[in-house]
């Protein structure tokens, strides 16, 4: 016999602010179950309260309380394995109020989110990044609830004289902890740092997608690289960032970087954690923002991502919004408009059925065109490796035979003319404008 499950009844909260931002409350409740199903709960039932006030003890209100204490008596009756999930940050006060009056365990969505991060890291990176937002989360919920709570004695006991409480010595243990994992991660940020300034001597510039959790950016990165980056659809079944390098059009070449997805409201210990992932983002050339074109709250998605963006401090960034997912809609032709009249640069298309990828590469290209600049290097002939470089970094437009060099034309930004620099010399490029 296998082991049993545990169930799970899922609870979003719906917030006024919820409709002022666009979510649509089964869209969020849908999101919601996605997140349970993410880390093998079965969910026994699911449930939208509304709420307009909190309560400082139970966060909903006393009739929502009751409510659903006589529905989990039922569920406990069926199974022991159960567990009630809240789409809302719960206080350790509230939360330990909800697990006394419905006498199981409540799991808020910060609690939640961790458990899935857990169960996604693979890398030792990511293994620490999840530990390291456990631990301050975990230090966040030390509240006084058990006797074992009380003053210890200090010492060595039959001295007298009051010791620390057990909280105090459990944030003390826990900070130590936090501190340890903090030393490895700027350890492995550091050797990412060597990483990118060794990239740095390589004029390869680099590309982030971003988006929305399950809005299918594995999917497109895998399209676009011939990679085989995990792209199940779940929630942020990509949480170590993957890096692959591609060709554009114009045979220069690019890094494309796919990252951890975002989501609503994305918990601080979170966003703090995964600093040294979202660094990638930092240093990007250009963002490739992935959206779920077919999702009813895409709109809101997008503004989620575009906060987080700031948090970070890159919106203002080159960027290229991607309508992903147009093989779910009914009505293409609404989005095709939409993307037209569009100020920036966005396009349609599917990942899963490649429709309009190829056009992706394509813009990529021409953003970068905006930046690039026309210098004109004479070559000597014997200097057969600094021709090839030009050609193969650059973008040759006027080729010339001189008596005792060769004049190229070529377009690219002052990074890859300072790189040709550096490594073959000054042959005496002169910018035209």
């Amino acid at each position: 016999m296998g082991i049993p499950s545990t169930s799970c009844l899922v609870i979003h909260i719906n917030w006024p602010k919820h409709n002022e931002l666009g979510r649509i409350p089964d869209a969020c409740l849908e999101e919601a179950a996605g997140l349970a199903l993410a880390i093998g709960l079965e969910i026994s039932a699911k449930r939208i309260v509304k709420l307009r006030k909190p309560s400082p003890k139970t966060l909903l209100g006393i009739g929502s309380v009751t409510e659903l204490s006589a529905e989990i008596s039922q569920y406990l009756n069926q199974t022991q394995k159960f567990v009630v999930i809240i789409i809302s940050n719960l206080n350790p006060v509230q939360q330990q109020n909800l697990e006394r009056t419905w006498n199981c365990k409540v799991i808020d969505r910060t609690g939640l989110i961790l458990e899935i991060f857990a169960a996604r890291a693979k890398t030792r990176e990511g293994i620490l990044q999840v530990q390291l937002a456990s631990l301050t989360y975990q230090r966040s919920r030390l509240v006084r609830s058990w006797t074992h709570l009380e003053r210890q004695r200090g010492g060595l006991q039959f001295i007298g004289g009051p010791g620390e409480t057990q909280i105090e010595s459990d944030r003390r243990l826990l900070s130590a902890r936090i501190r340890k994992i903090e030393r490895k991660i700027k350890g492995i940020s550091r050797t990412r740092k060597l990483h990118r300034g060794a990239r740095k001597n390589i004029p390869s510039l680099i590309v982030a997608l971003v988006g929305y959790t399950n809005a299918g950016k594995s999917t497109l990165f895998n399209r676009l690289t011939g990679a085989s980056v995990s792209s199940s659809n779940q929630l942020f079944a990509t949480l170590d960032p993957t890096m692959r390098k591609v060709q554009l059009p114009s045979k220069q070449s690019v890094i494309l970087s796919d990252t951890v997805g975002f989501v609503s409201d994305l918990p601080h210990e979170l966003i703090n954690s995964f600093h040294a992932t979202l660094e990638e983002v930092k240093e990007a050339d250009i963002i490739l923002h992935i959206r779920d074109a077919a999702h009813p709250s895409s709109d809101a998605q997008y503004n989620d991502v575009l906060r987080v963006l700031k948090e970070l401090r890159v919106e203002k960034k080159p960027t290229i919004e991607i309508f992903n997912k147009i093989d779910l809609l009914e009505n293409k032709m609404i989005l095709f408009n939409r993307v037209k009249r569009s100020d920036g640069a966005a396009l349609a298309i599917s990942a899963k059925t490649g429709e309009g990828c190829e056009n992706i590469l394509k813009m990529i290209s021409k953003q970068f065109m905006f930046n690039e600049t026309k210098f004109i290097y004479d070559i000597p002939i014997t200097n057969g490796a600094a021709v090839a470089w030009l050609y193969d970094r650059g973008t040759v437009s006027v080729y010339k035979n001189k008596r005792h060099s060769i004049q190229l034309t070529v377009n690219w930004d002052e990074i890859d003319a300072a790189q040709f620099e550096k490594k073959f010399g000054n042959f005496e490029a002169k910018l035209t404008h």
